[in-house]
């Protein structure tokens, strides 16, 4: 299933999700960091949404109080939530 979620407080405008219940088949990031994004959407394939965001929830970038890995664990509680 595909998932949307606009990111805030950081530089990537949009992140899509492609799920298959709570395994992520594929992430995609628009704007942001394109190397680092895509190796945090590689490294996340496969993963359980649940294990994904205790990884990555709350990492900030510089000052701050988000990041691109934050807002996609946010994406991926929000598509939790729609299920």
């Amino acid at each position: 299933m595909k998932f949307e979620y606009t990111p805030k407080g950081v530089c990537s405008q949009s992140i899509v999700l492609d799920m298959d219940g709570k395994k992520i088949k594929n992430i995609k990031f628009y704007g942001g960091c394109n190397g680092n994004l895509k190796g945090i959407a590689a490294m996340s394939i496969g993963m359980n949404a649940d294990d994904v965001i205790k990884r990555i929830e709350g990492i900030t970038c510089g000052m701050k109080n988000t990041s691109c890995p934050d807002q996609l664990a946010k994406a991926l509680r929000a598509y939790l939530e729609e299920q």
